[in-house]
């Protein structure tokens, strides 16, 4: 069956889902929804996704959309997804029974319920929309929402290091290989590309373990990881000029 992907290369989960299946050899058709024209609140594009968000993919005769289910999905429908993609973690955290924190799946749960997204999703995050990107879309920059926004982007990262990167491995929960989990979270964190370098570093300076974890985590799913990050280094260089 023919897999479609339906997204954007701006849009962080959409990255997430293509560099997922280039790196596990998984064949899709790329279709570009153009989120700057709001080809993705089209009524077309809202019979595959009535959310009117991207990513979604058609695979057969399955309709499906939010990048996490996305992730899980592909994680175990196609044959050759290496099991460090999506397995369960050994329970080895300072003796803490944590069976369902301990799990990829929960993590990515986690992302929408702290708000993760915080990070710099393109059309929902408030701090990289209200701080930088609304321009883009023709509207106004708005500092009372950013400022808010900013505490949760704060205690995100603040989390990531204290918890998910507490242990010893490379990754998250202590992994020695990137999970769909570490995926996820990198495309988000990544679009704080779009600020400035100064900003950037305000943001990720004081988290050590976060900034060696993105590093790993490009380094070990690259080329495929620099290669649909292309349309974000360039997104981030024409505002950088404006």
């Amino acid at each position: 069956m023919e897999l479609k992907v339906y997204g954007h290369r701006a849009s962080q989960p959409s990255r997430a889902i293509m560099i997922f299946c280039k790196a596990n050899n998984i064949e899709f058709e790329e279709v570009t929804i153009d989120l700057s024209k709001g080809q993705h609140k089209s009524p077309e594009y809202k019979e595959i996704n009535p959310m009117g968000q991207v990513p979604a993919i058609i695979h057969g005769e399955l309709q499906l959309f939010e990048s996490h289910a996305i992730l899980t999905y592909l994680a175990s429908a196609f044959p050759g997804v290496a099991d460090h993609c999506s397995k369960q973690f050994p329970i080895h955290a300072k003796g803490i029974q944590l069976i369902l924190s301990r799990e990829p799946r929960f993590i990515l749960c986690w992302t929408g319920i702290t708000q993760i997204y915080a990070v710099a999703q393109v059309l929902h995050t408030p701090y990289i929309f209200n701080a930088r990107l609304a321009p883009v879309f023709g509207l106004p920059l708005n500092p009372q929402a950013a400022a808010e926004a900013e505490k949760i982007l704060i205690s995100s990262l603040s989390t990531i290091e204290s918890f998910w990167l507490q242990d010893s491995g490379t990754f998250l929960l202590g992994g020695n290989q990137p999970s769909i989990a570490d995926l996820s979270l990198v495309c988000e964190i990544m679009q704080l590309e779009l600020l400035d370098e100064n900003e950037r570093n305000r943001f990720l300076g004081p988290y050590k373990k976060v900034q060696q974890w993105i590093e790993n985590t490009k380094n070990a799913i690259n080329p495929q990881f620099d290669e649909m990050h292309g349309a974000l280094y360039q997104l981030s260089a024409k505002m950088g000029k404006q």
